[in-house]
């Protein structure tokens, strides 16, 4: 059977439109990879700020390879980028290497970089799907 990761993505008010805007220009980063089976971007239809990001996999062993694909370091480059920007700010009481306020972020998921982290927190939830029912 499949395996599903879901990355849970918590985005501060106000940039839920760049974080999916990140996302759509993301196509093709992942779709071609061998054992891809399935991703879905969704978005809290309530209060809460937390999107999830769903992925599905013909085996742990595709999803592994992903990880470790130049493909997926290109498409999560900024990670790093954000995690030294966090950093920074701790080190100067959380202001920004500019002087500016910047807001705390993990930038997780958008995976092009382009402006600032659009995330607050990620957590990785991993299963194994144990049943399928569609239409087709």
């Amino acid at each position: 059977m499949s395996v599903v990761k879901i990355n849970a993505v918590e985005v501060p008010d106000g940039m839920g439109s760049e974080f999916i805007d990140r996302f759509a220009k993301r196509a093709g980063s992942v779709e071609d990879q061998p054992g891809f089976e399935e991703f879905l971007l969704l978005r809290p239809t309530d209060e809460h700020r937390r999107f999830f990001v769903f992925t599905r996999w013909e085996s742990e062993e595709a999803f592994q390879a992903w990880l470790q694909s130049s493909d997926f370091a290109a498409a999560h480059a900024h990670v790093a980028e954000d995690a030294n920007a966090m950093a920074e700010r701790h080190a100067s009481g959380g202001q920004s290497g500019r002087g500016d306020a910047a807001p705390a972020a993990h930038g997780h998921g958008d995976g092009h970089g382009h402006g600032g982290p659009v995330a607050i927190n990620a957590e990785l939830l991993a299963f194994e799907v144990m049943e399928r029912v569609t239409r087709d």
